[in-house]
């Protein structure tokens, strides 16, 4: 048994950024001609086993469960909290109404509406001096409360939009003026962000474009909200703080909105944000009440496959649920609150061991410390499983794979998770795609399960310099992947930078497969925030 200082953790320097894979670059697309027939898949490339140290003992789990806060739904309207403000004049109400008691009562027994009365036998008209008809009382003003608390319209939706496209331009503006507010008004909330927050203010503005985008699409905004209300509990965010988020939120909105902002607009903005809020509180409420906000997670192996990538493999503190094709946020003992995605590249196993596949990308925080620091040992913290990218293996399509980089990582977890239902008559296709043949660190894993497996096809594609002449197929990944189809009738998976697989996307549709049999997790762009 390891002693506690087990649970001591290394801290030091390190370097900042995105955890993206690097695109790859833009060569001469080579290869076989259209429709060409596949080749068998490359052999296993040779490699001596590396050495893994003994597994040490993790930390015990938690004595007790995180603190639940109770439900409730944010008040836009409630006035922040401040000292209290006495009228000047307390003897002459009538000139300095302060609330209830300042107006004059209805006699004891009425109520401040009509009257009741009874009824009453009618009456000839008679005739009333103009000065002594009552001036007509005035309508009640509508109360904005309630017509806040009201589901968004279509109105609404149009008004978010507008203001959004005027906002856009300025976006950085605004979102620094937000956090701001919250941080000048509401100091209390500054610890859960990172010290850093140039990353942090673009995460806000993509949230805010995805709600707008996706008001026509209820169930895909309610299933993102949730997975970010959920998400959300890792940073120790309280459903008292939405309230005065959404406050702040609402005046950076109306500072940079410009002319396209009024209280018609206002209304529509506090409508859509007591909907995202409540979604979001609801999700976080719901997975309070079997999960807890995070896990803890002991490195046992650190495996060095390039000078930039690492495979690390931890073990969670207490069961991890998980599919394979999702992925999860990490935060490092050396860069609190900075939270990264990283894709599980292994189905889950017996052993409850997660593995990831992770790049050292320039001025990355959390990547660098992963792959150049961390060591077994070490603890780090794991958000909820997130993501949409897996496979339904009752349907038993066949499946199209394109992973571009360390984003081969879910694409071996698919394949593994295949193995372990049953390919059931299906076939799956891979092709992985790096720039040089020394990056394809998980070919020779997967060209091994190809041996095992008649029904699955591997297929490493090199778009770098010096790539032709390697007797590997050469190009751009998706460009290579759709010069093979058309892939009609396949499911298709996507996974690397960012521009890869929007690119594979446009690629896939041409091929023939349709939008809706596309799975993709852009991580980073907005799912989990």
């Amino acid at each position: 048994m390891k002693s506690r200082r087990t649970f001591l953790v290394r801290t030091g320097h390190g370097s900042a950024a995105v955890t993206a894979v690097p695109g790859l670059p833009d060569a001469a697309p080579a290869g076989p001609e259209p429709g060409a027939r596949l080749g068998p898949a490359l052999p296993p490339v040779p490699s001596d086993p590396p050495d893994v140290p003994p597994v040490p003992v993790i930390p015990a789990r938690p004595a007790e469960p995180p603190t639940i806060p109770a439900p409730s739904t944010p008040d836009l309207w409630a006035p922040a909290a401040g000292p209290v403000i006495e009228p000047l004049f307390t003897r002459a109400p009538g000139l300095n109404w302060a609330g209830p008691g300042g107006l004059p009562q209805p006699p004891a027994g009425e109520t401040t509406g009509a009257r009741a009365r009874a009824p009453q036998a009618p009456t000839a008209p008679r005739a009333v001096p103009f000065s002594a008809v009552p001036a007509p009382a005035p309508l009640a003003a509508p109360d904005p409360r309630a017509a806040a608390e009201q589901p968004p319209t279509a109105r609404d939706i149009e008004l978010i939009r507008a203001s959004l496209a005027a906002v856009e331009p300025v976006a950085d503006r605004a979102t620094a003026h937000f956090y701001a507010l919250i941080f000048l008004h509401h100091p209390e909330i500054r610890a859960l962000f990172p010290a850093a927050m140039d990353v942090q203010r673009d995460r806000l503005f993509r949230a805010l474009l995805m709600a707008a985008r996706s008001a026509d699409d209820p169930a895909g905004l309610r299933t993102r909200l949730s997975a970010l209300g959920r998400g959300h509990r890792r940073y120790g965010t309280l459903t008292s703080h939405f309230g005065p988020v959404g406050e702040c939120l609402v005046q950076a909105l109306a500072r940079y909105a410009g002319n396209r902002w009024d209280q018609e607009t206002e209304l529509a903005w506090r409508r859509v944000y007591r909907l995202v809020s409540s979604i979001m509180i609801e999700a976080a409420e719901e997975a309070a009440r079997t999960s807890p906000p995070w896990w803890q997670a002991e490195v046992v192996a650190h495996e060095r496959r390039t000078p930039d990538i690492a495979v690390v493999t931890v073990r969670p503190d207490q069961a991890y649920p998980y599919r394979a094709g999702q992925y999860t946020s990490l935060e490092t003992p050396w860069w609190p609150r900075v939270w990264r995605h990283f894709s599980f590249a292994s189905a889950p196993r017996p052993d409850g061991l997660l593995t990831f596949h992770v790049k050292a990308v320039p001025a990355g925080w959390v990547s660098n410390a992963l792959v150049h620091r961390a060591v077994p040992g070490d603890v780090l913290r794991l958000g909820p499983a997130a993501g949409a990218m897996t496979v339904d293996h009752a349907a038993g399509s066949d499946l199209l794979c394109l992973g571009g980089g360390t984003g081969i990582a879910p694409v071996r977890a698919l394949v593994e998770e295949v193995a372990q239902y049953g390919a059931a008559g299906r076939s799956v296709e891979v092709f992985y795609g790096a720039r040089q043949a020394a990056e394809l660190y998980e070919l020779a894993a997967l060209s091994e399960l190809a041996r095992c497996h008649r029904w699955l096809s591997v297929h490493p594609v090199l778009s770098g310099p010096g790539a032709p002449g390697s007797g590997l197929l050469t190009g751009e990944l998706p460009e290579t992947a759709g010069r093979f189809g058309p892939w009609a009738g396949r499911e298709a998976y996507l996974s690397g930078p960012a521009a890869m697989v929007r690119r594979g996307v446009g690629v896939l549709l041409r091929s023939g497969v349709p939008p809706e049999r596309i799975r993709h997790d852009l991580v980073g762009d907005l799912a989990a925030g």
